[in-house]
C-alpha cells in the first residue's frame, strides 16, 4: 500500500515481499523503493532509508535495523517506550526526531475490528517521513478495500497520523 500511495503522488514505486522459511509464522520482510524517476534495480533492498516494523517480538531476533543510516526513519508499533523494549541507543545511532512508536494494532482493533496495522503504520509513516501524504495513504485504502473496511482503515490511519506528530512536536519542544 505504501507503493500504491507513492504512485497516486505521481512517483515511481517498486513493492515486494522476501520469505525466508516457508513456514507459518516465519518473519517476512517486505521491501518498497520510491523514486521519481523509473525504478530498474529488482535486488532486495540491503541500505534502506526507513524501517517499519509490524512485530516488536521480532526486535531481538532479527536485525531489523541493518543498512539503516543515521537519517533513517525508524518506526515501531507498539504500545512500550523505547527503553521498555531495550532500544533506547536507537536515540543515540539515529535522528530522534525519526524515531516514532505507534500502537498501530491497538488502532485497527479500535477502527477496524482487526488486528491489522498495516495501514495506520502508513499514517504513522507519512506524519514522520513526509514522504507521503496521508491523503495518499487514504486513497491507497479506499484503492485497496471495500467502502467500510477502507473508511475504517483510513480513520485508524489518520489517529496514527496525529498520535505520531504529537510525539514529534512533544520531542521538539523538549530538545529546545
Amino acid at each position: 500500500m505504501l507503493s500504491i500511495a507513492a504512485f497516486l503522488e505521481g512517483r515511481h514505486a517498486q513493492a515486494f515481499p522476501s520469505f525466508g522459511s516457508e513456514r507459518t509464522g516465519a518473519p517476512v520482510v517486505a521491501f518498497c523503493r520510491i523514486d521519481e524517476k523509473p525504478i530498474r534495480l529488482r535486488e532486495p533492498v540491503m541500505d534502506p532509508d526507513a524501517v517499519i516494523i509490524q512485530d516488536s517480538t521480532l526486535l531481538h531476533q532479527v536485525n531489523v535495523f541493518a543498512g539503516l543510516s543515521p537519517d533513517g526513519y525508524v518506526l515501531l508499533n507498539t504500545n512500550s517506550s523505547l527503553e521498555d523494549l531495550g532500544l533506547e541507543e536507537l536515540t543515540r545511532r539515529f535522528r530522534p526526531e525519526r524515531i516514532a512508536t505507534v500502537s498501530a494494532t491497538a488502532l485497527a482493533l479500535q477502527h477496524v475490528g482487526r488486528p491489522v496495522p498495516n495501514v495506520p503504520l502508513l499514517g504513522a509513516f507519512a506524519a514522520i517521513s513526509g514522504l507521503i501524504s496521508i491523503e495518499s495513504v487514504a486513497a491507497a485504502a479506499r484503492e485497496k478495500f471495500k467502502p467500510a473496511v477502507a473508511e475504517a482503515n483510513i480513520a485508524a490511519a489518520r489517529e496514527a497520523f496525529r498520535i505520531v506528530r504529537e510525539e514529534m512536536e512533544a520531542a521538539r519542544a523538549e530538545a529546545d
